[in-house]
């Protein structure tokens, strides 16, 4: 196997053209950190890129960071933390949960992955951020899209398609994202006692206020005692949370409004910014099933008042755990580890749960002989996956970046 190690663009563009030329594909890898997260890639070399690395451009006062692809998420967060500003769609730090280190990842396989943590529900995706990048196309051409500003469209809707097209159809070799001004004060409300479907109610009632909710999300009683945070673990059953950011006197007042408001629900009380961001945090990276790292884990997506019966939907026994994200639009799913067998038939049961309300699962983690066998992201539909052919011809006519790891054949 070839290992090419780029260390500018230029030789970046010289790896995919060797690749090209010798018709053999390659493995597009950041840092490592999520090269397990998707199908196992179809190919005998790769292409590391952490090499490109380092803060190109900060303009604090225009909300815009420029860098190179494989520039560790770490030394960026640092940056921004500095100047009070932050990646605002909260990116999660999936190394541990994928067997690997925290703080190991890039900016550019956040962006290629569109990973966004519980602040999506207010400011959307990690493509909502992507502004711009410099990228090598599986056509061996180097390509430009947007630029440093959101209202330079040139190219936008580019950006929002390499988010979350893991490598498949572009090695990026710099990247530009929007920035935002980190909040001043944050406080959680808790809500004790609650089950899923009286928890995503609450969240719901919460998200439709006036309140400038930031985060919601609910934990069963068999995950809260795992909690880092003591008020959490403490709980004694299930725990809802409900985010409020902003200006301290603004934050009080909300947090304050959110319990009268749903004091009917169950009783309350407030975390404030320390446990707050080491509560949102856990929730971010799913900590909670980092340690059994034999379980299989999948992430599933669904319109929120949908969530409580598709997990009731799926009813695979006292050893299923998982918790609610996005205000129930998000569960996470750790099923016990099994055989082949065992393994295709709660596959087809998680499926199964979603035809009904336009939802879609990917499996996160689970080993990598059981992630060739069946489809780790949503099966697509006939349109859509003609579709998504098309876009891999454009961008990788060869199949030379990341063959299979989205679809086979793709």
């Amino acid at each position: 196997m070839a290992s090419l190690k780029p260390e500018t663009s230029e030789q970046a563009l010289e790896a995919v053209a060797w690749a090209l030329a010798e018709e053999t594909p390659l493995e597009v890898i950041g840092r490592g950190s999520k090269r397990a997260l998707g199908r196992p890639v179809q190919a005998g070399n790769n292409i590391e890129l952490s090499a490109l690395s380092g803060i190109t451009l900060y303009e604090p006062e225009e909300l815009v960071l420029s860098a190179r692809a494989g520039t560790p998420l770490a030394e960026i967060e640092s940056a921004l933390a500095a100047k009070n500003q932050m990646l605002a769609f909260e990116p999660a730090d999936l190394g541990p949960l994928l067997g690997g280190a925290a703080g190991a990842g890039s900016i550019g396989g956040v962006l290629a992955c569109n990973l966004a943590g519980p602040r999506r529900i207010k400011v959307g995706a990690a493509r909502d951020h992507f502004l711009g990048a410099h990228a090598v196309s599986g056509r061996g051409e180097v390509f430009k899209i947007g630029g440093r500003v959101v209202k330079n469209v040139t190219g936008y809707d580019l950006c929002k398609l390499l988010a979350g097209s893991y490598g498949t159809l572009a090695a990026m070799t710099d990247v530009t994202v929007k920035v935002l001004p980190a909040p001043e004060k944050t406080r959680t409300v808790l809500f004790h006692g609650l089950d899923d479907a009286a928890a995503v109610k609450a969240m719901s009632r919460a998200l439709q206020s006036s309140h400038e909710v930031s985060g919601a999300a609910h934990m069963p009683a068999a995950l809260t005692g795992g909690s880092a945070v003591s008020y959490v673990a403490k709980a004694g059953g299930a725990v809802t949370a409900i985010r409020v950011e902003g200006p301290g006197p603004s934050v009080e007042h909300r947090a304050a409004a959110l319990r009268r408001d749903l004091a009917d629900v169950a009783e309350s009380e407030e975390l404030h910014s320390v446990n707050s961001a080491k509560l949102w945090t856990e929730l971010r990276d799913v900590a909670a099933f980092v340690k059994d790292s034999s379980r299989v884990i999948w992430r599933i997506s669904i319109p929120p008042a949908a969530g409580a019966e598709v997990v009731a939907r799926i009813a695979l026994g006292e050893d299923t755990r998982h918790f609610f994200d996005w205000g129930g639009g998000l569960i996470w799913l750790a099923l016990p580890a099994s055989d082949a067998l065992a393994f295709e038939a709660r596959h087809a049961a998680v499926r199964a749960a979603l035809k009904d309300c336009g939802g879609h699962a990917t499996l996160i983690r689970a080993p990598e002989d059981l992630r060739a066998r069946v489809p780790v992201f949503q099966p697509q539909e006939e349109g859509l996956a003609a579709l998504t052919a098309r876009v891999k011809n454009s961008f990788d006519p060869r199949r030379i970046l990341n063959p299979g790891r989205i679809y086979a054949g793709v």
